[in-house]
């Protein structure tokens, strides 16, 4: 039997779960809101990093096929991207109940009655506008949580009615999203994965009979090569399919981290510091790391590696969450944007407007006062990004410098103005010889660091101690 190891990052904005092998690579990866019930995000983060292990089992398994077939390969994806709608698809029943239900108890009979047709018209319009992104297009790759994607599709909606009835759509909305959140929703693989074939087998019957001339502009090849074979693709994937549905991913180990690790469903010896964990996952993809700078959602940790990982100083602010990932979703939703959007917002920005705190409790104040003024976002924005990289850089330079190579870590390490404001920074400070790494997985750095202490079942101090060894195996 294959054995795995778990690593489980339980943050204060996202939960990560990552599964390697015993070769440390990764073979699933899983990522979810955090929530209140800190255990559900980790059961959720668990299961999603499961399901897609499974996938990537599959198509690890039928790598020599898809070289000489790369048909094979869109059917995997597609099926995939199948697959993830009908969990939404699922959450999304759990949430349309939900709001009804909000609507009965919360409202008066004279609004009532309107409110509830209203939330029908909602859910009723936006479903198949999802399905069409999942089948089609690429929403399961772009966005991985459900609140958002039904929360940015509902507010369109609800844009759409009488101004009067704004407030009281949202708060049915708001009332409702965070008990369907806390809920965790059981799936069967095997189920969900024969209903995405069958779905798969009507989208491609669809294209095969529509009309090929409004298509020609963007070619698909493999769609192309789909199309007219997708049953015999079908029925010779079928039983590798389910060989991997029901195989046992046996979890021989597993660790646990981040900021919430304490409230893991953990035995204590599973449970290791996310500055230890960040440090191992960031060396393990980059071996010549030496320091590593991890924006989360609560905290922001300066860190020095040796050469084998392992930590020898860090600094972190630990008294509040300004500069974090907590602090630029608050600046999300006082310019009513999404997360997403703040990073190329504030790359278009012809200045830096100077931000006078970073603190999150005063930053809705100044942000509207300096539109009162007359600022524009874009530039504000870039003030917050630089105010939140200068904060980071201090950190830095408490922690012992840059040494080469640097990785950064965390969420906030796919925003792409604070990317930019961290390498100019670097750069003017400690020269242009440094290399800085970023990587894809970088939110998942923490989480794989665990996984990797799991499978070498080490015993880790935060810092070392005299007169003893720093690491030692557990027998």
């Amino acid at each position: 039997m294959n054995k795995y190891y778990l690593g489980v990052d339980l943050g204060s904005t996202t939960s990560k779960a990552i599964i390697i092998n015993e070769k440390d690579e990764i073979i699933g990866r899983g990522i979810t809101n955090t929530r209140a019930n800190y255990k559900v995000a980790a059961d959720i983060a668990r299961l999603e990093a499961t399901f897609d292990a499974r996938f990537n089992l599959l198509e690890r398994k039928l790598s020599d096929e898809i070289k000489s077939h790369p048909e094979n390969r869109r059917y995997i994806e597609d099926m995939k991207a199948v697959f993830k709608y009908l969990q939404f698809k699922k959450r999304l029943e759990s949430l349309y109940a939900q709001l009804k239900q909000t609507v009965e108890t919360t409202f008066k009979n004279g609004i009532k009655k309107t409110i509830s047709g209203y939330v029908d018209e909602i859910i009723s319009t936006v479903e198949p506008i999802i399905r069409g992104e999942y089948l089609n297009g690429n929403l399961g790759a772009k966005s991985q949580f459900f609140r958002d994607i039904i929360g940015e599709k509902y507010h369109e909606q609800v844009e759409k009615y009488n101004k009067d009835f704004f407030e009281p759509l949202m708060l049915a909305f708001d009332k409702s999203i965070t008990p369907v959140e806390n809920e965790m929703v059981e799936y069967d693989f095997v189920e969900l994965v024969h209903e995405s074939i069958n779905i798969l087998d009507e989208k491609y019957e669809e294209l095969s009979n529509s009309n090929n001339d409004e298509r020609s502009i963007h070619f698909d090849a493999e769609l192309h090569l789909l199309e007219g074979n997708y049953k015999d693709v079908s029925d010779s994937l079928k039983e590798h399919i389910e060989q991997i549905a029901n195989m046992d991913i046996h979890i021989a180990n597993m660790v646990g981290t981040g900021y919430g690790r304490a409230l893991l469903p953990f035995p204590e010896d599973c449970i290791k510091s996310e500055i230890l964990c960040h440090a191992f996952g960031a060396h393990a993809i980059f071996p010549n790391t030496r320091t590593v700078l991890d924006i989360g959602g609560q905290d922001t940790k300066a860190i020095q590696v040796d050469s084998h990982g392992l930590v020898t100083s860090f600094h972190m602010n630990d008294r509040c969450a300004a500069g974090c990932g907590r602090y630029l979703g608050y600046v999300a939703d006082e310019f009513s944007l999404s997360l997403n959007e703040l990073g190329p917002l504030a790359l278009d920005a012809q200045k830096e407007v100077n931000i006078c705190s970073t603190c999150t409790v005063f930053a809705g104040a100044e942000i509207r006062e300096l539109l009162n003024v007359g600022e524009k976002r874009e530039d504000i924005l870039a003030g917050l990004h630089k105010s939140i990289v200068i904060r980071a850089m201090s950190l830095i330079a408490r922690s012992g410098g840059v040494r080469n190579e640097f990785t950064f870590t965390g969420g906030v390490a796919r925003n792409q103005a604070v990317l930019k404001y961290i390498t100019e920074m670097i750069y003017d400070s400690y020269g242009n010889d440094i290399k800085i790494n970023i990587h894809t997985d970088s939110i998942f750095m923490g989480a794989l660091g665990g996984a990797m202490f799991a499978r070498r079942n080490l015993k880790a101090d935060l810092l070392p101690k005299k007169n003893s060894k720093q690491i030692k195996k557990v027998n």
